[in-house]
């Protein structure tokens, strides 16, 4: 075990990513642990205000993003001091996911509908992190030969390919294919290829005139979304805790 993590993990320079990625999901659990308890007014824990004003933990989650961020830039792949970069950095992304919400909304919508919005961004950078400690490369650049490496016509075509089918995938309102896609082209592929969901710009665009491919689109939409929603919605509330109360009883 030790020699595969050395050979896989430490010697590739991937011992800060493992690291900064254990740290953001430990993070992330460990804060919504302490939220569920506040919420429920159990344990020692309780807000932190100052002066009257709820201090969010998404603002001490953007300074360490920033000083683990900008410490990893300039401490390399390799060493202790890339490492403490990379916990540092993945304290404070954790920290600021999990008010993802928060963020696009302007408002306090941590125990509400919105509020889920932060459980999907926290798996969604996980699954990238993931791929990207696997070996998947941003637009599959890493799968490229040597020969194609070489003939830069090639790299760039593929590239360009690459980008233009995750861009028709987010056009077609499947932003979370697309997102994956830039790293595992097949699953960009599935998506650029399919129906486009109602009310994305490529549907109204492109299906303003295809009554057939609207209906076709609005019926897959509908059984994708009963076949997944409450799936989706329970493993969120495992994560995240159920909404339900206003924000201001959290």
């Amino acid at each position: 075990m030790g020699g595969w993590f050395t050979r896989n993990i430490v010697e590739p320079g991937k011992l800060p990513m493992v690291l900064a990625l254990a740290s953001f999901v430990l993070t992330f659990l460990l804060t919504r642990t302490v939220t569920r308890l506040i919420r429920a007014g159990r344990g020692p824990f309780r807000n932190i205000t100052a002066g009257g004003t709820h201090i969010h933990h998404v603002v001490p989650g953007v300074v360490l993003t920033l000083v683990g961020g900008f410490g990893a830039v300039g401490a390399g792949r390799h060493g202790l001091g890339a490492s403490l970069c990379a916990v540092v950095f993945g304290i404070g992304a954790g920290l600021v996911l999990d008010e993802f919400a928060l963020i696009v909304h302007i408002d306090d919508v941590y125990w509400t509908e919105e509020g889920r919005q932060s459980v999907e961004a926290v798996v969604l950078a996980t699954a990238l992190a993931a791929l990207v400690i696997g070996g998947f490369s941003p637009l599959d650049v890493a799968s490229i030969s040597p020969g194609e490496r070489q003939n830069r016509a090639a790299f760039v075509v593929t590239l360009l390919l690459n980008f233009l089918l995750a861009l028709i995938t987010l056009a077609k309102g499947k932003a979370r294919m697309a997102i994956i896609g830039t790293l595992v082209p097949f699953v960009a592929i599935v998506g650029a290829v399919r129906l486009a969901r109602p009310g994305s710009p490529w549907a109204r665009r492109l299906y303003r005139r295809r009554p057939r491919a609207r209906a076709r689109a609005r019926l897959r939409s509908y059984r994708h979304d009963r076949r997944w929603d409450r799936p989706r919605r329970r493993f969120q509330d495992f994560i995240g805790g159920a909404p339900g109360r206003p924000p201001e009883q959290r």
